[in-house]
């Protein structure tokens, strides 16, 4: 049996048993429940090494894949743009494709080290998997956009016949609001060698690409938590056109506790409802607090389960009580945070609009750090974001 079909099996006898799991929770067998939690975390470790084993067996035995002619020429066009100093621009639809692929962006390869004198060593840090999260909205051509929401329902009422006989019934009406999301400019500044021109043309203008791209995913991930002013909402930061916040708060200790988790979760949504599709959003080193956390016989209360495919998410199990969860490093630490820091963020992603205003524009500059033989990479973007539901997040806010 080959390392993916084995991989494979473990991946589905893992889900079963997570399935399994959670069908013992929802009967109260709790004890059944964490013994088939704790085998399928069990695995984690041997999944992990095969992934490893086989992106390695892939990256040697697999060739780069092949352009389509068109694309080899459209690419080549822009590199001799590039060479010149001219500038070149990306479609609102090749900015959406790769700005939310956390995948590799380049599909062309460098020539071999020993033909070219130098090779690029990137720093590949990962970025908030928010950016795949989120709702995006394709803008392009707007001013601006303003989503319509439902604040308040209508109220029914109920009375004996005899008590409203002959009387006018009392009118009641559902109340509006409206989210405004309007575009923000986000730059890209890169410096590279200037050898990269001894490159081939297309993996010229792949690398150029790959390197802004990453870091305008960066920063609109950071956007989306924080915001920025006025001109862009963030999690913590969406309004209504009219002011009104569009997340809710929740004060809790300073310290992560046993009851810290479910204090966030339950107060999300309303009285009568659990989101299956909510989120947390936190820092690793609030996510390092829950995992140390202990019960009186040293027993761990909450176990933390990583995404074998992507080390930026997982999950976190408080009982009978899942909880998924991204790290960020746009957050604050809870633990510490003074009482009006708002840090970790609970929610459904999908209820955080983004908004795409065009196309993104790269060009080259050689005469910035022509000393230094450096090429700038120069590029922009408008984007827009807002949440679009009344509290659709509730964000927690450390007090003493």
């Amino acid at each position: 049996m080959t390392i993916k079909q084995k991989y494979l099996d473990m991946m589905s006898k893992r889900a079963e048993l997570i399935n399994n799991a959670q069908e013992a929770f929802s009967a109260n067998d709790f004890e059944g429940g964490q013994k088939l939690m704790d085998e399928a975390t069990g695995m984690n470790g041997q999944l992990e090494a095969m992934q490893k084993a086989m992106d390695e067996e892939m990256r040697y035995a697999q060739p780069a894949p092949a352009m389509d002619r068109e694309s080899v020429e459209r690419a080549e066009d822009r590199a001799h743009v590039l060479k010149n100093g001219g500038s070149i621009t990306f479609t609102a639809e090749e900015v959406r494709s790769a700005l939310f692929n956390s995948t590799t962006l380049a599909s062309g390869a460098l020539v071999e080290p020993e033909r070219v004198g130098t090779t690029i060593h990137d720093n590949q840090g990962t970025i908030s998997s928010i950016l795949d999260q989120v709702s995006v909205v394709d803008l392009e051509g707007c001013n601006a956009i303003n989503e319509p929401i439902l604040w308040a329902e209508q109220a029914a009422q109920s009375n004996t016949v005899a008590s409203k006989a002959g009387a006018a019934r009392t009118a009641t009406d559902p109340t509006f609001k409206s989210a405004k999301i309007a575009p923000y400019e986000v730059t890209v500044t890169s410096f590279v060698d200037r050898n990269l021109s001894r490159l081939t043309p297309v993996a010229y203008e792949a690398k150029i690409r790959e390197l802004a791209m990453r870091a305008l995913r960066r920063e609109v991930a950071k956007l989306i938590y924080t915001g920025a002013g006025t001109d862009m909402y963030g999690i913590k930061t969406g309004v209504t056109t009219d002011g009104s916040n569009l997340f809710s708060t929740k004060s809790l200790s300073k310290t992560i506790s046993a009851t810290t988790l479910s204090d966030l979760v339950f107060s999300y949504g309303g009285a009568e409802e659990l989101d299956g599709s909510a989120r947390l959003y936190l820092t690793k080193a609030d996510l390092q607090a829950f995992g140390a956390i202990r019960a009186s016989d040293g027993r761990r209360l909450f176990e933390i389960s990583v995404d074998a495919g992507n080390p930026n998410s997982g999950r976190i199990t408080d009982g009978g009580l899942i909880v998924p969860y991204t790290l960020t490093s746009s957050l604050s630490t809870h633990s510490g945070a003074s009482a009006s820091t708002l840090t970790m963020c609970y929610g459904n992603p999908k209820l955080y609009e983004l908004g795409l205003f065009g196309p993104y524009t790269i060009r080259v500059d050689e005469s910035v750090k022509a000393v230094e033989r450096m090429n700038a990479i120069l590029g922009d973007v408008f984007v827009g974001g807002n949440l679009v539901a009344k509290d659709a997040f509730v964000v927690a806010s450390a007090t003493t």
